[in-house]
């Protein structure tokens, strides 16, 4: 029997993204990749393409969603059995920096996704960071942290943060994944970066919050 009867069902579909994210991590744009390109990488016709994806942009979505499982696992992780904001933060940071070393090519495109040429990929990857906004301010209201805050002013709080994060992002990877002194002061640099943030969110008064007189500092 041939290689191609033995393969699994959606065997073809994790070899044509795979390959796009390897075409990716050698510094190829995702926006200017074909699909004759992907299917020769992957080691399958290009007929085959269609029977997983409509066309590039859908094959981005696709990527997109796997890198949302990622960030949602590392959210998760971050988070468990953490009470404090500054905990909170720190360990988001160590764990992000982390997974962008082990996973680089999905960040890569993730990297060139914000900035691209495909707007349904750089929507969807937006989308992905307002959830992470959107979960991290269920943490906070969680640990008691923003009872000061209004939802509009914690959401816009909450954004900065994630922007900050995906930030750094540019700063990763452009430096060696095994210059350690490098990643670890980037690390650092983003951890100083969110401390300051919720410093002023702490002290942040809200006009439509009842007891804004009085606010908490969540980097406390």
């Amino acid at each position: 029997m041939s290689d191609k009867k033995r393969r699994k069902p959606g065997e073809t579909r994790e070899k044509l993204m795979e390959a796009a994210l390897t075409l990716v991590a050698k510094e190829r744009h995702f926006a200017s990749l074909g699909i004759r390109e992907v299917t020769r990488q992957a080691g399958v016709v290009p007929t085959s393409f269609y029977r997983h994806f409509r066309n590039m942009d859908d094959l981005g979505l696709n990527l997109v969603d796997e890198l949302g499982l990622v960030l949602r696992r590392m959210m998760r992780e971050a988070r468990s059995n953490i009470i404090q904001a500054d905990k909170l933060m720190e360990e988001s940071v160590a764990i992000f920096v982390q997974n962008v070393q082990s996973n680089r090519a999905f960040f890569f495109f993730m990297a060139q996704g914000l900035a691209g040429e495909s707007r349904p990929v750089q929507d969807a990857i937006r989308s992905e960071m307002r959830y992470f906004a959107t979960e991290l301010a269920n943490d906070l209201r969680r640990m008691r942290l923003a009872e000061h805050l209004s939802d509009g002013d914690l959401e816009m709080i909450c954004e900065l943060t994630v922007r900050t994060v995906a930030f750094c992002l540019a700063d990763l990877l452009v430096v060696s994944e095994d210059d350690d002194y490098q990643i670890d002061q980037i690390r650092k640099r983003t951890t100083r970066y969110l401390q300051v943030i919720f410093v002023g969110a702490g002290n942040w008064q809200s006009r439509d919050v009842a007891g804004a007189s009085t606010p908490t500092d969540p980097a406390k």
